[in-house]
């Protein structure tokens, strides 16, 4: 069956007998033509405004027609029977998205590139047969599909209290179920340009992790996976804000280049952390660290603003109290500087009468006034007898702490035993996370770049170490996770923290307990569904929910659930998973969560209250028809 848009192209082409023989399309005239730039043929496709939405560039001055683009579309045959991009059958080297027998220029792309991957895993074990949605061919599709959603459930957590709610403010923490690149489309229209940190730890594709979808190319679904969610949610930033990505060296040097890409110019480290305490004695030359590249909109101002960290207790240790200055410890450092500078040439004269000059190549630190006022003030150290090559005195209580570099050992932020600790005291034998990351980890990074009341986004919530952390170190949060036991761990962690636990980092920040979340879920439409399915264990169930599927499930337009369930001998003889397996391919994936733009309708039911929400959240009131 034809899509929207190749019905509004066929509809303008058959005012031209000459591209048609018969119901073929003859492609090659059209493209012919297009490429000679016959004006009535691009004249007819740009009065479309389906086609002109597409495949036009709108200045000031008018339309450009994009043709290289609409002449790719009608070359690449899996155009007219599917959304799949153009790379599905091939894969290549490419120049300006033309493969090398169209040019001689050469540079090296992905699949998929041009596309977007939706993400619909809702467990962890369980892989996905993805849809691969085309920019270009699939717009309206995207933008169905990417379009801000219902919110629904909305709950609000306090300390040993919980209640429904139907507003959120501006400052209210919130926790969001749901596929996390729908969810990152809704949040643009609240939280565009507002958070300051970006913290993720997505799937790393080692093959063994909850990356499982099947798909022969595998960089390049997950790359797909991972710049759809990239871009939206770098939107979402502060000019002077960060994200850090947490990945291991599977793909790491691939994730650079994709950043690099997204934030041109935008690359600040990559911090390397040893998630080790030891060795893997099961592998020669095995992984000590994991990567955290971190970008920034702006590189400079974010740099200049990056605050140091506190000493070791290694580093307090040097300072010492020989002399019982009333300041209390320091540390001594040379007063010398490399160079030469006239106006700090000068004789220094020590408590003894020793005189000291600078040494060849270099000078004193600062001018001869500046000396005399930290002579005054006791800050110069002249050793024990007075006699001693100047120094320059650092007290502890004034010290501005250690600058932060990109080795971070693991005495300093924690491991992974370190953390798998932690988790399993916070959810017991139970724990279904095998790579949490220790909250010291997450405090060190919050520290660095960000003061309190500023938002900090994870949208792979994962355990949710991120957000614990935020609560306690009074940063304001947005946690995304699909999964579904965000409810069983996720939130039951968050309630943790708000009543005082001290686990982690709580009792080194003194953490006491208090504060508050939003709980909120995008509004399921086939997501009820996908979910009854997977989680199906007979075929009486499975019976069950065919025939509720049959009553209000948004199916494939081109499945007819008849013909493939009940009325199908072949259907019959499946096996329940495979069973399962055909039924999810049913669903029209694009009807996975309701439409704000479509909550009026009463069809869905929707309550006052949920309404309400949603107004208070989109800061729109009675336009959802727009």
């Amino acid at each position: 069956m034809e899509t929207k848009l190749q019905q509004e192209i066929n509809n303008v082409l058959q005012a031209f007998p000459e591209y048609w023989n018969e119901d073929i399309l003859l492609k090659n005239k059209v493209i012919e033509d297009i490429r000679s730039y016959k004006e009535k043929t691009i004249e007819a496709l740009l009065s479309n405004d389906l086609i002109k939405d597409t495949y036009a560039l709108q200045l000031p001055s008018g339309s450009v027609f994009k043709t290289e683009d609409f002449i790719s579309v009608l070359r690449f045959k899996n155009y007219w029977d599917n959304s799949y991009t153009k790379y599905t059958n091939e894969i290549g080297l490419t120049s300006e998205n033309k493969y090398l027998k169209y040019n001689t220029d050469v540079v090296l792309d992905f699949p998929h590139k041009d596309g977007v991957l939706e993400g619909g895993m809702t467990v962890e074990e369980k892989g996905k047969d993805e849809v691969y949605y085309h920019n270009t061919l699939a717009k309206e599709e995207i933008d169905t599909l990417l379009s801000p959603k219902v919110l629904a459930k909305a709950k609000k957590y306090y300390q040993e209290d919980e209640r429904e709610v139907n507003h959120i403010n501006e400052t209210d923490n919130l926790i969001l179920k749901g596929n996390n690149l729908i969810a990152l489309h809704s949040l643009k229209e609240k939280y565009t340009g507002k958070v300051k940190l970006i913290y993720i730890d997505p799937p790393y594709n080692t093959g063994g992790d909850s990356f499982k979808y099947n798909d022969r190319f595998n960089h390049s679904t997950w790359l797909t996976f991972m710049k759809n969610r990239l871009e939206v949610a770098i939107s979402l930033l502060q000019d002077d804000g960060s994200i850090w990505i947490n990945i291991g060296d599977e793909e790491v040097h691939y994730l650079k280049i994709l950043m690099d890409e997204i934030i041109p110019n935008g690359f600040v480290a990559n911090v390397l952390w040893q998630k080790r305490t030891s060795p893997d004695a099961r592998s020669n030359l095995g992984d000590a660290h994991d990567h955290i590249l971190v970008y920034s909109k702006n590189r400079t101002v974010f740099k200049e603003n990056l605050k140091t960290l506190p000493l070791s207790e290694e580093q307090k240790e040097r300072f010492k109290n020989p002399d019982n200055d009333p300041r209390g410890p320091w540390v001594s450092s040379d007063f010398t500087a490399q160079g030469y500078r006239p106006n700090q040439m000068y004789t220094i004269t020590t408590p003894s009468g020793k005189q000291y000059t600078p040494v060849e190549g270099r000078c004193w630190k600062n001018v001869e006034s500046e000396f005399l006022r930290a002579k005054e003030e006791g800050r110069m150290w002249f050793g024990k007898n007075g006699d001693a090559m100047p120094r320059r005195k650092t007290y502890l209580q004034e010290s501005a702490g250690r600058v932060a570099w990109t080795w971070w050992d693991n005495k300093q932020v924690g491991h992974n035993q370190e953390a798998k600790k932690e988790s399993i005291s916070l959810f017991g034998l139970k724990n279904p996370f095998s790579t949490p990351k220790p909250e010291r980890l997450l405090q060190q990074i919050i520290h660095l770049c960000s003061n309190e009341k500023d938002i900090v986004l994870d949208f792979f919530m994962g355990s949710g170490t991120t957000q614990a952390v935020a609560h306690k170190m009074n940063r304001q949060y947005i946690g995304i996770e699909q999964m579904d036991y965000i409810n069983e761990f996720v939130i039951e962690r968050l309630k943790k923290v708000i009543d005082g636990e001290q686990g982690g980092i709580s009792k080194k920040i003194g953490w006491e307990g208090g504060g508050s979340f939003i709980y909120t879920e995008l509004k399921s439409l086939n997501e009820e569904y996908l979910q009854a399915i997977q989680g199906c264990s007979s075929n009486e169930e499975l019976e069950h929910i065919i025939n509720q599927m049959k009553q209000s499930a948004y199916l494939n337009f081109k499945v007819d659930l008849e013909k493939v369930t009940t009325n199908n001998e072949d259907f019959k003889s499946l096996s329940l998973e495979e069973q399962k397996g055909v039924l999810i391919q049913v669903l029209d994936m694009n009807q996975l969560y309701l439409n704000y733009s479509e909550m009026e309708d009463s069809q869905y039911g929707i309550s006052d209250s949920v309404k309400a929400f949603n107004h208070s959240f989109y800061q729109k009131e009675g336009d959802t028809d727009e």
